[in-house]
Parts: C-alpha cells; sequence; structure tokens
C-alpha cells in the first residue's frame, strides 16, 4: 500500500524546508542493507521523516516511467497506475489542437502530457492529496469534481478509471473499474471520450468503444485506450500500435488479412504483444508477407523478417518430444537456451531444467503446435535493424 500521505503531508513537501529535507535524504543510499540506518538519519533531518523517505523512494522508481520524475510528487498506489510519459506522449497527440478535460487526473501523469499539446485543458479528481500533488506536478487548471458530474461543456473528455480487486477473476466486468465503464459511457454519451484501460480487458465491457487500441512500449503490452466518436479514426474498430526507442508504427484492422497458412519458412517471427491482443496477426502477416504456421497460433513464419524487430532465424525443427530435444541441444552444444511456447501446455522453467543444459553456445527453441502435431524449431535469435533489408 506504501505510506498514506496527508494534505499537510504534500504543502510540506512543497515548502522550502520539505524541499531542503528532500534533498538531503535524496543523497542516502537507502538500499535494503542500509535503510534502517538512513531512516535514523532522515528522523534528525525532518519530523516528516516518512513523507520524505517515501517521496524520494518513489522518485527513484518513477525514473524509467516518468519524465522529470526528480521534482514530482506521487503515492504509490497513483504511480502504479499512472501513464509512461512515451505512452502519454502518443495518446496525447489525438487531442492536439482541442479543448480538453481529464476527468480523472490524479497525480497529472496524463494531463502534463495533454497541456503540451491541447489548446485549453483542465484535470479533475475527487483525491484531494492526489490534486494537491498534481498542482505540484503540472501548471494547469486544477478542479475537485467527480468523474460522473461533468463541470466542463464542449471539451473531449479523458479517464483513466481505477481497477478494483477483480477476485481473481480472469475477465474484468464494467463495474470493477472506478468509476465504472458503462456509468463512464452514459455520462459522456455525447462528448469524444477517450478511455485508458488495462489491456487485458475484455472489450465485450465496452460495446460503445467505437476504437480499441493496444499500445506497447519496449515490448510491453502497457494499455488499452478506448476511443468514441471524433477521437476514433473513421473506418477503424482495433490498431496496435507499438512503440520502441524512437521508433514507432501501427497496424489497424482496415489493412488487409490476406495470410495463407503454409510450412515453416526460414525465420520465425512472434508479433509485438499488442498486435496479438488487438487481434491483428493476419493483418501484420499480410503487411510483411508472412503466413501462419497454423491458423490458430500467433508465430508467423516467412523466408525474410520485418526491420526492427527481434526474430528467430530456423536452424532446425521436427516433432517435439522432450528427448528428442535434448538430444539436438546436445548435438549444437547448446548451454544457454531461450524457450518460447504456444500452443502447447509446456512450463519453460521447468523444462529448462529437465533437459540438464552442459554445452557452450547460447540458442532459442520455439515449441508450438502446427495442427495436432507438436513441434520444436531450434533457432538463432537476431535483432533486425532497420537498414538491414
Amino acid at each position: 500500500m506504501g505510506y498514506s500521505f496527508t494534505l499537510d503531508d504534500v504543502a510540506y513537501l512543497r515548502s522550502e524546508a520539505g524541499c531542503a529535507a528532500l534533498s538531503e535524504v535524496a543523497a542516502l543510499p537507502l538500499t535494503p542493507r542500509t535503510r534502517l540506518h538512513d531512516i535514523e538519519r532522515a528522523r534528525k533531518i525532518t519530523d516528516r521523516f516518512a513523507a520524505v523517505v517515501e517521496t524520494v523512494l518513489l522518485r527513484r522508481k518513477a525514473e524509467s516511467k516518468v519524465d522529470s520524475a526528480g521534482d514530482w510528487l506521487f503515492t504509490d498506489d497513483a504511480l502504479q497506475q499512472a501513464t509512461a510519459t512515451p505512452v502519454a506522449k502518443h495518446r496525447a497527440r489525438r487531442f492536439a489542437g482541442r479543448d480538453v478535460h481529464d476527468v480523472t487526473c490524479s497525480i497529472g501523469a496524463d494531463l502534463k502530457q495533454l497541456g503540451e499539446v491541447a489548446n485549453r485543458c483542465i484535470g479533475s479528481d475527487l483525491d484531494p492529496v492526489r490534486l494537491a500533488m498534481a498542482r505540484n506536478n503540472c501548471d494547469l487548471p486544477l478542479v475537485r469534481a467527480d468523474a460522473l458530474r461533468p463541470v466542463t461543456r464542449g471539451t473531449a473528455v479523458t479517464a483513466d478509471p481505477a481497477r478494483r480487486d477483480s477476485a481473481g477473476r480472469r475477465t474484468w466486468h464494467p463495474a470493477d473499474f472506478v468509476p465504472p465503464l458503462d456509468e463512464l459511457a452514459d455520462t459522456y454519451q455525447n462528448s469524444d471520450l477517450a478511455v485508458k484501460c488495462a489491456p487485458g480487458i475484455d472489450f465485450a465491457v465496452a460495446p460503445w468503444a467505437d476504437e480499441i487500441e493496444l499500445v506497447s512500449l519496449d515490448g510491453q503490452v502497457r494499455e488499452a485506450c478506448l476511443w468514441t466518436r471524433g477521437l476514433a479514426t473513421q473506418g477503424v474498430s482495433r490498431r496496435a500500435t507499438v512503440l520502441h526507442g524512437q521508433r514507432e508504427w501501427t497496424i489497424t484492422d482496415a489493412e488487409p488479412d490476406d495470410c495463407p497458412v503454409r510450412e515453416p519458412g526460414q525465420w520465425i517471427i512472434d508479433p509485438d504483444g499488442a498486435v496479438v491482443r488487438a487481434g491483428l496477426v493476419r493483418h501484420y502477416a499480410a503487411r510483411h508477407g508472412l503466413w501462419q504456421l497454423d491458423e490458430r497460433i500467433a508465430y508467423l513464419t516467412g523466408d525474410a523478417p520485418p526491420p526492427g524487430i527481434r526474430a528467430f532465424k530456423v536452424v532446425e525443427h521436427g516433432h517435439y518430444a522432450e528427448k528428442a530435444l535434448r538430444a539436438l541441444l546436445r548435438k549444437h552444444d547448446v548451454g544457454r537456451l531461450e524457450i518460447l511456447v504456444r500452443g502447447l501446455d509446456v512450463d519453460p522453467n521447468t523444462l529448462r531444467k529437465r533437459l540438464k543444459l552442459a554445452g557452450s553456445d547460447e540458442a532459442t527453441v520455439v515449441l508450438t503446435r502446427i495442427g495436432h502435431r507438436p513441434t520444436a524449431f531450434l533457432c538463432e535469435a537476431v535483432r533486425v535493424h532497420e537498414s538491414a533489408l
């Protein structure tokens, strides 16, 4: 849960004395080995040592997620839900030149980026502590308000509902969000609305969404965004956007999906998770001249991999059986093995232990099913550069 900040804590952290304390505590290692000693030192620096120490630790955690995190204020929960800056920048671009209201602005991670491109921008939230932190993080108008009781007119609206504990369920329901998705959609049924959701959301809970976009950052699927009306792209209902370093590309269901099922080619391609989650594997294959090994499996194959990805050059392939795989790995002197699996009930970590690897080379094995036949591909993993093809 982390430390529970109060409004007095936030006021102190923004004060001259608080900034000085933050600077001193930031110089402490605060590692697991030094934590007790460092906290005792922090006690001597300030009476509000708990708030200061927590802020320093959260800023360190946020460095890989939020630009200029060293100046920000966070709560632990708010940081976990905050959008990574590259993703927030990407989503904000659809609001360029618009009047925008972020109705669940929290500490301001999305609001900050919206303010860079919007004509006018306002944020609101019910949590007074997060609003106070947002005032530190963003130089934009803020108001305390319930997302389900609109306080602006004529604006495009964006929301990032919090997720309740789904009690172990595999799928989400509209009521699992705060505010609930269906109530949010009803409230803004006449507005251009964008709703950020976890990528694992069951899209059936949002039949009102005109376009669903899955976004990945550096190989990890980060979010689904539900776009409506004027914010959606005409003729597109599904989109996958991949952000990797300075490279960005997107694919939609408006593109062709002509993709045959054929024998394995020279390469195995594992499409980005955003492409898979958006249901655009066939569209991706058609764009790059690839084909499927099996129509129910997301692995693709071809004789030339797309540029800018990590692909797997096939060395050998055949029927998968553990004994045969062990012999194949001994034959190629493999001692370090990456195991990728789709369509088979195989746990990579358990299998790796049973294989008893002892060689000096490294490889990747792709285990999958072609029809009803378990198949193993021994591969060399290759990062394909933009200029390689």
